[in-house]
């Protein structure tokens, strides 16, 4: 499970771990060691720092991961960032580069260091989190939103080269979910725009079916679902949670 530390992330690790799974944690922050206490089960649980960046960090992680456990069933990618917030024209390569190595390649370096073990295994998965962000971006997000369609493109393609192994690959689409990290977009869109961060708020939910954030759980439910034998025949897939955000 990469990006464990802390969000979204922990909250997926914390559902593998309610769910009696053996979870490795791997992020850059210490905050793995906060979410490995929470799960508190310190034998099915490791906490491993990790750069998706550094494909030697990454691979370190994986070797470390079936060391520990005997095998890799499932891998949830979940490592990211937001980007910059700001029109296309202000936004530099460097910017545009970081975005895409931290959420499209390290994606698939990860994928690609754990590859042989999920073929190894009998119930193999890959759950990569993108975002409704790739299919109805905000603006000032250009960033963000190719790299997370760059993320659902990736899952199409993956689940073809690991389907003869029995390996399903999806992609789960958040919507807005609650926490700090969608308070600090609703904040750097409100200082992009020069308006209240209330307003930014207000039009995000209007234009929800739903119109409420997601709950973080919803997102780490399904993402322990994916990861279940009741899902076997899924894949290929990006499922929104979303309130009703985007409906493709």
């Amino acid at each position: 499970m990469t990006g464990a530390s802390q969000g979204l992330g922990r909250e997926i690790a914390v559902a593998f771990g309610d769910a009696g799974a053996n979870v490795v944690l791997a992020a850059r922050s210490d905050g793995i060691y906060e979410t490995e206490q929470q799960i508190d089960a310190p034998d099915r649980t490791l906490a491993v720092e990790t750069d998706v960046t550094d494909p030697d960090s990454v691979a370190d992680s994986i070797d470390a991961a079936v060391d520990e456990f005997g095998g890799l069933d499932c891998l949830v990618n979940n490592a990211g960032i937001a980007g910059p917030t700001a029109p296309i024209e202000d936004t530099d390569d460097d910017e545009w580069l970081e975005t895409m190595d931290v959420n499209v390649v390290g994606t698939a370096r990860t994928v690609r260091a754990a590859a042989q073990s999920l073929r190894d295994s009998e119930a193999g998965s890959i759950v990569n989190i993108s975002s409704i962000g790739g299919k109805r971006p905000y603006p000032n997000r250009t960033p963000y939103a190719a790299s997370k369609m760059g993320v659902i493109g990736l899952t199409r393609a993956l689940a073809f080269e690991f389907g003869d192994d029995d390996v399903t690959v999806n992609a789960i689409c958040p919507g807005p979910v609650e926490g700090e990290r969608i308070e600090n977009v609703f904040e750097k869109q409100a200082a992009e725009r020069g308006v209240d961060v209330a307003d930014v708020k207000g039009e995000v939910l209007e234009s929800l079916a739903i119109r409420e954030l997601v709950p973080p759980e919803e997102v780490a439910d399904l993402a322990v679902q994916l990861a279940s034998p009741a899902t076997d025949h899924v894949t290929g897939q990006d499922i929104n949670v979303a309130s009703g955000g985007a409906w493709y």
